[in-house]
């Protein structure tokens, strides 16, 4: 693994610190995601603004997990009266968002900035965390060269007031956040040096008069290659591909054979990564979609083959690179969501429908915007008519050599378009790369945010508050008796515990790389766990009913949040009490208590139990909570 893949797995697994991981194309972003969706020991999930770039991260939409509206986020008001952005998350996805360790974005240059403020928005109010996202890592991959989000006039109108520019990095709660850039360097898709720095000038804003006509040499108007070639043309816009496919395919005296996809389960029909209804003759020239994952490995997502034989249950394509005639088998696509396994807890994806088509599309032409992602030997760039930012260098990064690559029209300067926005982000960007001692510092500052968790009750207390505060716009039965209570538990917290622990965070930070930290964290643990029972004491008789039901309402919540903390506070403590503290532990525990517990009841004498919401039967717990899985 190369320096950078390297830095940016030790960012990943080792500290609690954002990423964004950006390259130019073809250095190898995809591929590190899928090692860390295979590899990583934290709680992730997937996702991707789009339903085809999910399907190809193996995750789901921003929009479908989130259960978000196509509406443009307003920060401050788009949940006030009124307002479309309204969820209500199913206990179920509450429990995977608030054991969440790490959240993937990829293509995280077609993300609006409103749209990841409404990921902020959700995870903060479903997680009760002010901390910017929630508290959660991110790992953002994509290039901002790359194709940009799509902002309509209208939208922008709206969102301009609130924004500088509509890229990922304009978003509110993504500036209140610490993360670190790293740019991966090393390219596997060209190897010829000059045609590499003719990408990189066009993708980095320094193209010049002369490259532009080195670029141009490969300008041949008269040039039409037989489809034996195995060419592709490129297109700006769906328009120019699908005119030339269809007229292609008309030219063609062969009878036409019509394959329809079978769908079974839910299959957004905008996800559907193939043609539901494919037509195809003999002669065409196709490409292929999908890798192959058979152990032939015959061919792999953007292979350009001709179809050498077809009837109504067979087709045969001849590939182009090298000749070989193979049987195309249907092709199986799955759509999933994220749900809870019932007897580990961990996150798993449920294949809730399927799509089952011959990976294949008419290939004379593709959009520029289709292409991204693949690699091709042989293809003809048609940007002359390019009407976005990275468009022009998306299209011809798509080329392996120089020599395969053939200009349909010529480029100028006006189709090479530029933001300048983001040059000046990756500018910034570029400046701030960390180096090994910033890796291994942001490792400590993530074991102390542990730590601070851990020992810390500002949010137990902010919870308290909220109770107190709920119960004194009502009343009933024995209510002063309740709100004693919580004035109690609030000045045990105030006067005795936040006290002790803050003198305890400055001894685990002078102690940090001392080996007695173990011992004495193990010795915090146990001081805490009984301050906690002490609190459990002081509340577990505050049940506060009222006829008022607005009142009551908002007391319910009040009650379910203040227990939570409460009950995750016990629970790890016990844990690091009992077994010792590392953080693989501790977010493992952490993300137990959110996947297993549903609510908690006070039980009396410092205990606590838990009310099984699935049976309705009750589980005790003395001196804090168990692991029940």
């Amino acid at each position: 693994m190369n320096k950078e893949l390297e830095q940016a797995r030790r960012i990943v697994e080792e500290t609690g610190t954002s990423l964004f991981l950006t390259g130019k194309a073809g250095t190898g972003k995809t591929t590190f995601l899928k090692e860390v969706s295979a590899s990583s020991r934290k709680r992730m999930i997937v996702l991707a603004p789009t339903g085809i770039a999910a399907i190809n991260a193996g995750g789901m939409t921003i929009h479908s997990f989130f259960q978000l509206p196509f509406t443009p986020f307003l920060p401050g008001i788009a949940y006030s009266k009124g307002a479309r952005y309204r969820y209500s998350f199913t206990r179920e996805k509450l429990k995977i968002i608030r054991s969440l360790d790490l959240l993937v974005i990829d293509e995280i240059s077609m993300v609006r900035a409103d749209l990841l403020d409404a990921v902020d928005d959700a995870l903060r109010r479903a997680r009760k965390s002010s901390m910017p996202f929630g508290g959660v890592q991110l790992l953002l991959i994509g290039d901002i060269h790359q194709l940009p989000p799509v902002t309509t006039s209208q939208d922008w109108e709206l969102l301009r007031q609130y924004y500088p520019s509509p890229y990922f990095f304009s978003s509110l709660a993504l500036r209140q956040t610490p993360y670190c850039c790293i740019e991966l360097q090393h390219i596997y898709r060209q190897q010829d040096d000059g045609f590499i720095a003719i990408l990189n000038s066009i993708r980095d804003n320094r193209c010049t008069r002369a490259t532009l006509e080195r670029l141009n040499s490969r300008y041949l108007p008269e040039f039409d290659p037989p489809d034996s070639q195995g060419y592709i043309r490129l297109f700006t816009h769906n328009r120019q591909a699908a005119e030339l496919n269809s007229r292609k395919l008309d030219g063609i005296r062969k009878k036409e054979y019509s394959f329809t996809a079978t769908v079974d389960g839910d299959f957004p029909e905008s996800s559907c990564p193939a043609e539901t209804e494919l037509h195809l003759k003999e002669g065409a020239q196709v490409m292929f979609i999908k890798n192959d994952i058979s152990p032939q490995k015959a061919y792999v997502n953007g292979t350009i083959a001709t179809i050498s034989s077809i009837d109504e249950t067979r087709i045969t394509a001849r590939l182009a690179d090298d000749g070989k005639e193979i049987e195309v088998s249907p092709a199986e696509w799955t759509n999933a969501r994220y749900v809870l396994n019932d007897t580990s807890g961990e996150i798993e994806e449920e294949i809730i429908g399927t799509f089952r088509q011959y990976p294949l599309r008419l290939a004379w032409g593709i959009t520029i915007h289709k292409s991204q992602g693949l690699t091709f030997d042989k293809a003809i760039i048609c940007s002359g008519a390019a009407f976005s930012h990275g468009q022009t260098y998306v299209a011809l990064s798509r080329c392996r050599t120089i020599e395969g690559l053939v200009l349909g029209e010529r480029i100028g300067f006006g189709s090479i378009i530029s933001d300048a926005t983001v040059d000046e982000f990756n500018r910034d960007a570029g400046r701030h790369v960390p180096g090994d001692e910033d890796i291994s510092a942001m490792a400590r500052d993530y074991l102390i945010h542990c730590l601070d968790e851990l020992f810390g009750f500002r949010e137990t207390l902010s919870a308290a508050t909220a109770l107190q505060t709920a119960m004194k716009n009502g009343s009933g039965h024995d209510w002063d008796s309740h709100i004693e209570s919580c004035a109690k538990c609030i000045a045990q917290l105030e006067e005795d515990i936040i006290p002790v622990s803050g003198k305890f965070a400055a001894q685990y930070r002078r102690l940090a790389d001392n080996p007695i930290l173990q011992e004495r964290i193990k010795a915090g643990a146990a001081y805490f766990s009984d301050a906690v029972a002490k609190l459990v004491s002081l509340m577990d008789k505050v049940r506060p009913q009222t006829d008022n039901k607005s009142v009551a309402a908002v007391l319910k919540q009040r009650m379910e949040d203040f227990w939570y903390i409460l009950g995750m506070k016990a629970a790890l403590l016990g844990h690091v009490r009992d077994n010792g503290f590392s953080i693989n532990s501790f977010l493992s525990e952490k993300a137990g208590f959110a996947v297993s517990r549903n609510s908690f009841i006070p039980k009396g004498k410092g205990t606590l139990r838990r009310r099984n919401t699935q049976s309705g039967s009750l589980h005790g717990a003395d001196g804090g909570m168990n692991r029940v899985r």
